[in-house]
């Protein structure tokens, strides 16, 4: 393999949380374990193995999961415990790369182009950061190896637990095209319903058929794809600090103009915070959860980086496209703006006059309350059945 090839790795621990828990509780061992809330909406964050084999899985409602495992062990979530276990997982990873790409508290892109004479071929790597992961933390972990993030990520969950799976260069496409549609970033019950009546029911298909099968952005985003075409690069993104808020609703919110309300709300709390702190940003970030719990995230990066509601709102906006929305109830959104900047603003005639308002605005709301000069079309303040959580994360705290 030439210096020049892509060589992503997608580390992902296996059942991470329920695995901590075992860990800590080594009686355990081999019982059904599952981690999350007891509430009549309390949802499985992590499920063993054991479980597993019962039916269960995370994103699932408790009660059926308690129905499925009446003898399972269910335990409730310690995020304090994992934070620190996952600082430990990471810190291994800085060991193997200085791009390491965090998604989330127990999963990671790492870019390994060109090291091959520091850790030996792919394989040899991958072989290395697992065992790495398991003598830190006594932990395991599923690894994929792919030319692109979205191949390495899919092939992380081929071959659990402790398994690694490697695409060779140039095989992604052949990798991808048998799979079934779902497992394609963004293919959600509705959009499957619809490929499959159209008689596509692999990526390959998807492939085979063009943009055409689904319209719009979202339609061309999926053919890319499909067609193993995905030139993200790894983003060291733990030196960058985040500013996020979202809400979730006791009331499950459908339609895009109903969430495109929310959002333009969320939005609007962000830019404040970002002025509040002096800072602006350049990534923007939605987050949507709908009520069978699948959770996605979209990103983008602005041109420039802004603090204006209005721009951050744009953003989102346009993420939103990408997602599809018929047919489906959410319980959870989310805008984060991540990659903050506290250099001098670049300010061209319409850039500065939105960005002084964003400023009065923001003054304006500090004073008085976020009632006040807050958009209408984003609603009240406080609404029934809406819970919000507000997200500043410093740098290098994952």
């Amino acid at each position: 393999m030439v210096s020049r090839q892509r060589v992503i790795l997608h580390v992902d621990m296996d059942a991470f949380f329920a695995s901590v828990e075992i860990r800590e509780r080594p009686e355990l061992a081999g019982a059904p374990v599952l981690v999350g809330g007891d509430g009549p909406r309390g949802v499985i964050a992590a499920a063993s193995y054991e479980a597993r084999r019962y039916g269960c899985h995370s994103a699932q409602p408790t009660v059926i999961a308690r129905r499925r495992c009446p003898q399972a062990v269910i335990l409730p979530p310690r995020h304090s415990l994992y934070s620190a276990v996952s600082r430990q997982i990471f810190a291994v990873f800085d060991r193997f790369s200085p791009l390491v790409e965090g998604l989330s508290i127990d999963e990671a892109f790492l870019d390994l182009s060109g090291a091959e004479r520091l850790f030996g071929e792919p394989r040899a790597a991958a072989r290395a950061i697992r065992d790495a992961v398991y003598e830190e933390t006594r932990l395991t972990c599923s690894i994929g190896v792919a030319g692109n993030k979205l191949t390495a990520k899919i092939a992380s969950a081929l071959d659990k637990p402790r398994g690694i799976t490697l695409v060779e260069p140039g095989g992604e496409r052949a990798f991808l095209e048998p799979l079934p549609i779902a497992k394609l970033w963004g293919v959600g019950p509705k959009a499957q319903e619809r490929l499959n009546a159209r008689g596509i029911r692999t990526i390959g298909d998807l492939a085979q058929a063009g943009p055409e099968a689904l319209l719009g952005d979202h339609g061309v985003h999926l053919h890319r794809l499909a067609l193993a075409i995905d030139e993200r690069e790894v983003l060291a993104a733990r030196e960058a600090k985040s500013m996020s808020h979202e809400d979730t609703y006791e009331v499950d919110v459908e339609g895009e103009p109903a969430i495109l309300r929310e959002l333009l709300r969320q939005a609007t709390r962000v830019a404040d915070r970002l002025v509040a702190a002096g800072v602006r940003g350049r990534r923007v970030q939605l987050k949507i959860r709908d009520r069978s719990f699948r959770t996605e995230t979209r990103q983008l990066t602005l041109e420039q980086a802004s603090a204006e509601g209005k721009v951050i709102f744009t953003a989102v906006r346009k993420l939103l496209r990408t997602v599809e929305l018929d047919g489906r109830r959410f319980r959870l959104t989310g805008v984060g703006v991540g990659e903050l900047d506290r250099g001098p603003e670049q300010l061209d005639l319409l850039g500065g006059k939105g960005v002084a308002l964003q400023a009065v605005m923001s003054a304006v709301r500090s004073r008085y309350g976020h009632q006040a000069l807050f958009p209408g079309d984003a609603g009240d303040e406080e609404r029934p059945g809406a819970t919000a959580s507000v997200h500043l994360r410093p740098r290098g705290e994952r």
